[in-house]
């Protein structure tokens, strides 16, 4: 459907949103569907230009695909910097308060519940992160 390469910071996350919501309206998603991945697609990305290369401007590829036998999206985050899986921070305990609760982890486990699939693998010493959520 559509890649977007970008530099990583902050001030082109509504790029990435607009890119990513252009595609979604063309496959007619719900403005809920929309919404979870928007949320998705923004933590992603924030922590992509926020972490990924330290003090430096890298850039981010984000790709998205449509697989019609599943009526999903998917959305796939590539970058270069350096090594981190998200995947393996421990999920907050979110029956503590917010006080109580350690910093971090909250967006990514929020990411994790709203997607359908979440993965991620060190490929050519490249992260990529694949989001999957169906649109029905």
């Amino acid at each position: 459907m559509g890649i977007l390469k970008i530099e990583a910071t902050v001030d082109n996350l509504n790029k990435v949103i607009a890119f990513i919501d252009e595609q979604l309206e063309s496959h007619d998603a719900s403005m809920k569907v929309q919404t979870q991945i928007d949320v998705a697609v923004e933590e992603i990305f924030v922590n992509i230009a926020s972490y990924a290369y330290d003090d430096q401007v890298g850039l981010a590829e984000i790709s998205i695909d449509y697989d019609g036998n599943d009526n999903s999206v998917i959305i796939t985050f590539i970058d270069q910097g350096k090594y981190y899986n998200p995947l393996e921070k421990e999920d907050p305990d979110i029956t503590l308060s917010a006080a109580e609760r350690q910093i971090g982890g909250l967006g990514i486990f929020i990411v994790k519940k709203s997607m359908d699939k979440v993965d991620y693998e060190y490929r050519d010493n490249s992260n990529v992160l694949t989001l999957v959520k169906r649109l029905s």
